[in-house]
């Protein structure tokens, strides 16, 4: 009897998650000649005379491919619940990277330690996120005074790139798991930034952004922050969703 009850639980959970991730609409961004696929999530009663905060979210290298649905796994039901839906009314974008690609180039490395390069040029899936991005702001109701981007690993490495390259561009920042060659915050000092690690990560070193926290406020940052989860692997998404003010700190901020 148990075993049914945990079976029926799990049955129906799944079938919220399907309903919720359906909500994203799926869509496909071509820009000379190259495709992204991506999700998108419009505000309940979408008005094109208003304005809504726009939210990017990168997802991390398990969920790279070309089915676009694995990148709605992590964080998606977070922004497609009802409840938050209603209370930060916004459009959210959730791209895929193609499978043998990465949102930055990252170095071939044997530790939970890497080396990230100061000068290396866009990929081309991130360089097609930010047109996808460029899309959307010229043709839906944006308020580009709040746009936001987050991601998971991969994707919190690629939330640093984006920032660092167009650091008048994104309101806020919310890396987890993520890693950044320090000299290159210089330009994001005033940005409000988030950061969340686990303390006993082993695939991407809390290193990275503690040091990122450290390098922000020796240049005079008053609007970085940094959390660790103590004893946490490499999943520390899900703590950080669950972390009390994660979206409201987010929909906060303002250029």
């Amino acid at each position: 009897m148990k075993k049914l009850m945990l079976l029926l639980m799990i049955s129906m959970l799944s079938a919220s998650l399907f309903a919720q991730h359906e909500l994203f609409r799926k869509k496909e961004f071509v820009y000379k000649g190259d495709t992204l696929r991506y999700r998108v999530l419009f505000p309940v009663n979408y008005d094109p005379s208003q304005e809504y905060p726009l939210v990017l979210f990168l997802h991390g290298m398990g969920e790279r491919g070309s089915d676009n649905e694995k990148q709605l796994i992590h964080g998606a039901s977070l922004f497609a619940d009802e409840k938050n839906r209603l209370d930060y009314p916004s459009i959210v974008l959730f791209p895929q990277c193609p499978e043998n690609d990465f949102w930055i180039k990252i170095p071939l490395r044997q530790s939970s330690t890497i080396d990230f390069p100061a000068k290396a040029p866009v990929t081309k899936p991130l360089l097609l996120v930010k047109k996808l991005v460029d899309s959307y702001v010229k043709k839906e109701a944006v308020d580009k005074k709040r746009i936001y981007v987050a991601g998971l690993s991969m994707g919190g490495m690629g939330t640093f790139d984006l920032i660092c390259r167009y650091p008048k561009y994104f309101a806020a920042a919310m890396p987890i798991c993520g890693g950044v060659n320090v000299d290159r915050l210089k330009k994001v000092k005033k940005m409000p930034i988030r950061m969340f690690h686990g303390g006993a990560d082993p695939v991407v070193s809390r290193e990275h952004s503690r040091n990122a926290f450290i390098e922000l406020k020796a240049e005079g940052s008053t609007r970085v922050e940094y959390v660790e989860f103590p004893g946490v692997g490499h999943d520390s998404w899900t703590n950080a969703f669950e972390y009390p003010d994660f979206l409201s700190w987010m929909y906060y901020q303002s250029r």
